[in-house]
């Protein structure tokens, strides 16, 4: 049993280190002086009134582009032209006032922690535990890129639109399990697109549950060219890929619903299939395939160059259409806001800076010329 002088001690010295402790942040916050909270006061009230107008012409502007974009989408309906004075022409408001001052009595923020976001090893490890599934891996990154041009090609999509968005999705150089930030030796995963085309989770459970059925008819086709052991890993694979498409069935075919699906361990795990061999380049085919049956079921004759194709991947199939339709005259005058939500284009530099269809069309295609001379894409073009 403790006695008292040593319950006595251990208090004091408790105090004694509270008191050597650093002050903590509310504790620090409390020494701002009347003057400091004045001169804040001040700030505060001539950052609010002038961030009040910035939203308020902001709010007015972004309403006028989604009215506008209702109403080319009925024009559209009815087969009624659209033309240049269905589209905002003016570029959106930029706030150019003073920051928010910082209250000297806060507390200090925390540094906000970042989400970690799934990489390959990830996939591959939930993919394993969800489905007992291990990806049949390319024995070299040319044998990839034949799969793919061979798919590829057989769904119609021409060596050059291919390519170009090759290059521009993977930097020209990335190989089939290239994920975004992970170019580089030193670089950290900045979401969980993946591969050729840069697909995200949400990607590739909508492929699953809007083309399962293609993705094992493909299979059992390869499956009964196949002998021995070969053919028994593909029937193997067939039962797998038949669980993961009734797994993405199991919610709306939708794309928020299948955002959530895809940060749950079996959502996680479904993205593995974009590293094996037999499904991968279907699934990065199929994604490219969605936007240009889209085309053609609005009547878009011509085939679509690979940077229209690459709008209609960037903005989405409705948003991209709206562009890669528009008379090169237009091109010219169109903003590029009347194609995003606001959050979107507030976080699109790329957009911000070529800020009408034509220039941000041009940069697309410019990006692709430098990317496409780098070896990856040229091994890719001899695949085809």
């Amino acid at each position: 049993m403790r006695s008292h002088r040593s319950i006595t001690l251990a208090i004091a010295l408790a105090a004694s280190v509270a008191a050597l402790a650093p002050l903590s942040p509310r504790a620090v916050a409390q020494t701002a002086t009347p003057a400091q909270m004045a001169e804040y006061q001040r700030k505060l009230a001539d950052y609010t009134a002038i961030r009040a107008q910035f939203d308020e012409e902001a709010s007015a502007y972004w309403s006028a582009v989604s009215d506008k974009r209702r109403a080319r989408n009925a024009k559209r309906r009815s087969g009624e032209a659209i033309v240049l004075d269905d589209y905002v022409l003016t570029h959106p408001p930029v706030y150019s006032g003073p920051p928010r001052p910082v209250d000297p009595s806060a507390p200090p923020t925390p540094p906000k922690e970042r989400k970690p976001i799934p990489v390959v090893a990830d996939f591959l490890r939930h993919a394993q535990e969800q489905f007992q599934f291990s990806p049949r891996k390319p024995a070299s990154e040319i044998e990839y890129k034949r799969a793919y041009a061979r798919i590829a090609s057989s769904f119609g999509l021409t060596k050059d639109q291919a390519v170009r968005i090759y290059s521009f999705e993977s930097g020209g150089n990335g190989g089939y399990d290239v994920q975004a930030g992970l170019e580089r030796a030193n670089g950290r995963a900045i979401s969980t697109a993946l591969g050729y085309n840069q697909l995200l989770t949400t990607n590739t459970i909508d492929m699953l549950a809007e083309h399962g059925d293609l993705i094992v008819k493909a299979l059992h086709e390869k499956a009964r060219a196949a002998t021995g052991a070969h053919k028994a890993a593909l029937e193997r694979k067939i039962a797998t890929v038949q669980h993961m498409v009734a797994f993405t069935r199991t919610v709306p075919n939708t794309w928020s619903a299948h955002e959530k699906l895809g940060v749950t361990p079996r959502g996680i795990a479904v993205h593995a299939l974009n590293l094996d061999v037999d499904v991968g380049p279907l699934l990065q085919t199929l994604k490219l395939m969605d936007s240009v049956n889209f085309a053609r079921r609005k009547g878009f004759a011509r085939p679509l160059t690979a940077a229209e194709l690459e709008m209609m991947n960037l903005t989405g199939d409705g948003n991209g259409f709206d562009m890669v339709s528009m008379p090169q005259a237009m091109r010219t005058r169109v903003p590029t806001s009347n194609f995003f939500q606001r959050n979107g284009y507030e976080r699109n530099p790329v957009a911000i800076r070529n800020n009408t269809v034509a220039k941000l069309l041009a940069a697309t295609d410019a990006r692709m010329d430098n990317q496409a001379t780098l070896q990856g894409a040229r091994d890719l073009a001899a695949a085809f």
